[in-house]
């Protein structure tokens, strides 16, 4: 008799990212009709979870999130990794590589406020606390007037601090209240046209080590084809960008049948500035037409990306 397939799964300890990778597992259990227990999970503590005092932009950007994962898949003390697609660098170590990502969940920002005020309702000078430049960018573009401040933590910390009263509002990706039970948190969702997400945002990516062919079988089955599409054109976009957390910079690609659209925007970090692409073409040439993109705005940035910094 054939023993079922057992892999082990690399995750950071949050309670989302344990979220997500206990979906993962009861996927690969599900499509391999074995039990859970044949996929342990290990947890490792990135450098990203351990900075809580300043900007990831400030100390290495996104692959604080990934390079302890990055580590145990060369190591092969781990088979796969599970990501926020949107923590993911836009380059990887040579020896991983993407596996693929699940159907991806509403990519929406939630707008989470303390008396459930909207953001044009909130008075002048209020505090919106956040981690994220793009949420900043956005949130100054429509009010010049509101402060932003560093907001870090795990999801249910940064609810605390709303309902504490030590920020008047907050902004999270509206798939990981979700993942945690936890929308009916939300005061608004905000427009996918006004406030474009972080490319990637609302997908689970899973890493795996280049060669690696018995996991890339296994796996395959939990993939989507419309979301590998979508995520084509988000991350060729942010890698003709150079794009890092550093900038803010928005991406969101959007399947229909063959077809994809895409909206792609930078921001000065103070919001005074902001210059947005449009794109739609074949879901097949996703790649091309995140990249073609990036370039125009390349082309109408006379100092870069970097001069909006």
């Amino acid at each position: 008799m054939t023993s079922p397939p057992s892999l082990r799964i690399g995750t950071r300890g949050s309670p989302l990212a344990l979220a997500q990778t206990h979906m993962v597992r009861t996927a690969l259990a599900r499509a391999h009709g074995g039990s859970e227990a044949d996929f342990p999970i290990e947890i490792i503590r990135t450098t990203g979870d351990q900075i809580q005092d300043r900007p990831l932009s400030e100390s290495g950007g996104k692959g604080l999130f990934t390079k302890e994962l990055d580590s145990a898949l060369i190591a092969s003390a781990i088979d796969l990794a599970v990501h926020s697609s949107k923590d993911l660098p836009t380059h990887l170590p040579s020896e991983i590589v993407i596996a693929g990502y699940l159907p991806r969940e509403d990519a929406r920002d939630a707008w989470i406020s303390r008396g459930g005020l909207a953001l044009d309702a909130l008075p002048t000078g209020a505090v919106v606390g956040t981690a994220s430049l793009r949420r900043a960018a956005q949130v100054k573009r429509r009010r010049p007037d509101i402060v932003t401040t560093l907001l870090r933590g795990n999801v249910e910390t940064r609810l605390k601090k709303v309902e504490n009263g030590e920020i008047d509002a907050t902004l999270l990706a509206l798939a990981g209240l979700k993942r945690l039970g936890l929308a009916d948190r939300a005061t608004a969702l905000l427009s996918l046209e006004e406030f474009p997400p972080a490319c990637g945002q609302g997908a689970i990516g899973l890493t795996r080590r280049a060669g690696d062919d018995a996991t890339r079988d296994l796996l395959a089955p939990l993939f989507d084809e419309a979301t590998g599409f979508a995520l084509a054109a988000e991350r060729a976009f942010l890698a003709a960008l150079d794009g890092s957390c550093r900038t803010p910079i928005a991406g969101h690609a959007q399947v229909h049948g063959a077809k994809l659209s895409f909206v792609g925007e930078v921001l000065r970090a103070d919001g005074a500035e902001a210059y947005v692409v449009r794109r739609h073409g074949l879901a097949i040439d996703a790649a091309l037409i995140g990249a073609d993109a990036g370039k125009e705005i390349l082309l109408r940035l006379p100092h870069g990306v970097a001069g909006l910094m």
